[in-house]
């Protein structure tokens, strides 16, 4: 009942014209974003970031706005793996073994409905589950106290490579450059300067927004001249919709599937919506078996990934909004958003930023009614997008990073620092050292120490105090079982993986 009467409220926040607004502009944007091959949510919320900061938006319009754009960015990443087999991002990777083949057979339309009508199923299903398990695990999550709590970032830490990383040892290096740069400034404790070198600018510490714009927004950009500049695409011809019912009632089981598999998936911290999609495209295809043709343009194996990545959108929310850690990269940039705007994400948010957290809930709800509605009339539009030069669009993008950059502090330094943190980012990205671990250090790196010296204090230096409770030793278990499942199962997802696309007749 209380969850019912919180539901009510966030539809009285989410409902305002004002908000509704924001969630449309968010929605559509975010399509847009997910649409070009690359870009993908996490920078997708990173661009706009800066532009929520310049307007002057208050938090829980902010925040909806931000995940409108999440949730538009995983709708979008399907229309380029459909229509030019590149996917849009790494979990619409798995829609292009069917997608693709559908298209050339002439059923580009079908493939692109059937996608955006299994997004809506998967984000509904996702949705749900949200509304139901985050106030559970919000209640549970009470009970935390410093070491339990250093434990959960330590949790976090550990499975961030997530069992589809590509290495593991390469996650652990980028996690702890981030807590080292986290730990730049004036410490709160003892009031000595850190790795400050005299620069009067850095006394307060790296401001995480800059990171963020800078490591994903801009190496994103120094990628697109490198790989993407010139001209565009040539693309197949969409057509008319000619989508059978008895084929649509077919991919339902499908999309119910996904969206349960893909949540659950989500929920897990490190394992993301990459998992979601190929978690549900490969028990479809063992669940249909001959029944199916997948791989030569089976509708369901356009709907069963796409249930799963946006199921699994939602399900990453879980975690980020309970426990303050976040399940995949987006919710990471999230979750620096919340943070900057003065809100500690965990369970007290729910009684203190009710509004705020059941606002971005039903708009989450709203938002995949108002993509719905956006997506089928308007593919024709996301289409030529595909088709417009880079050169075109990489000014736009790079205004919005640095006039909402400059309107934040007016600071020249910050636009050098953030400038500074793409060419890093961009570095590390030809290293394949992963930034979102770089994120998440810099952002759980500070209350894993206030927490450690919180336990240390309590316990008169006793370190056997941080695993000293059933819950804090449950936690470390399932740290160490996460830090060493990427090393165990990760080569053998990735095989799978690799194998299924090889398996795909279609080539570029």
């Amino acid at each position: 009942m209380e969850t019912l009467q919180f539901l009510m409220e966030g539809f009285a926040v989410a409902l305002t014209p004002h908000n509704l607004m924001f969630a449309l502009f968010g929605a559509f944007i975010g399509t847009l974003i997910g649409a070009l091959p690359g870009l993908g949510p996490a920078n997708g919320v990173a661009i706009l970031i800066p532009l929520a900061f310049t307007l002057g938006l208050q938090p829980e319009t902010a925040m909806i706005l931000l995940t409108s754009v999440y949730a538009g960015a995983m709708y979008g990443g399907r229309i380029s793996s459909i229509l030019l087999n590149i996917p849009g991002d790494e979990p619409a990777m798995m829609t292009c073994l069917d997608g693709y083949p559908m298209a050339q057979k002439g059923r580009a339309a079908e493939a692109l409905a059937v996608s955006a009508l299994a997004s809506f199923a998967g984000g509904l299903i996702g949705t749900i589950g949200l509304i139901l398990l985050a106030p559970v695990l919000a209640r549970f999550a009470l009970t935390f106290g410093p070491a339990e709590y250093f434990a959960l970032f330590m949790l976090a830490f550990a499975t961030l490579g997530g069992i589809t990383g590509k290495n593991p040892v390469k996650t652990v290096v980028a996690a702890a450059l981030g807590i080292m740069i986290a730990t730049v400034g004036i410490d709160i404790s003892t009031g000595t300067q850190r790795y400050t070198f005299g620069v009067l600018e850095l006394f307060e510490g790296i401001d995480f927004i800059l990171a963020i714009v800078g490591l994903f927004a801009i190496s994103e950009l120094l990628f697109f001249i490198e790989h993407r500049a010139g001209a565009g695409r040539k693309l197949i011809k969409v057509g008319k919709l000619m989508l059978r019912p008895k084929e649509l009632l077919s991919a339902v089981p499908t999309m119910f599937r996904g969206g349960i598999l893909g949540f659950i998936s989500g929920v897990l911290p490190g394992a993301g919506a990459s998992l979601g999609s190929f978690i549900s495209y490969t028990l479809e295809k063992r669940v249909l078996g001959k029944k199916g043709s997948f791989g030569e343009g089976d509708i369901r194996g356009v709907a069963a990934p796409e249930a799963g990545n946006n199921g699994a959108s939602s399900g990453a929310l879980v975690p980020m909004l309970t426990l303050g850690v976040p399940g995949s990269g987006t919710t990471a940039v999230l979750l620096a958003m919340l943070i900057s705007l003065n809100i500690t994400p965990g369970p007290l948010m729910f009684t203190q930023n009710a509004d705020i957290v059941w606002g971005v809930i039903v708009a989450l709800l709203i938002g995949n009614v108002l993509l719905l509605i956006l997506n089928i009339p308007l593919i024709g539009f996301f289409v030529k997008l595909l088709s417009v030069p880079p050169m075109y669009l990489l000014p736009i993008v790079t205004m919005v990073a640095f006039v909402g950059i400059y309107s934040i502090s007016h600071s020249t330094f910050d636009l050098y620092f953030m400038v500074a943190f793409g060419v890093a980012g961009y570095v590390l990205r030809k290293l394949e050292i992963p930034l979102v671990p770089i994120i998440l250090g810099m952002l759980l790196g500070p209350e894993m120490e206030k927490n450690l010296g919180h336990a240390l204090v309590l316990s008169d230096g006793d370190w056997s105090t941080l695993w000293g409770t059933p819950l804090a030793l449950g936690l470390w278990l399932v740290a160490g079982v996460g830090l060493l499942l990427p090393y165990l199962v990760g080569p053998v997802l990735r095989r799978r993986m690799r194998s299924s696309i090889k398996e795909d007749p279609v080539s570029d």
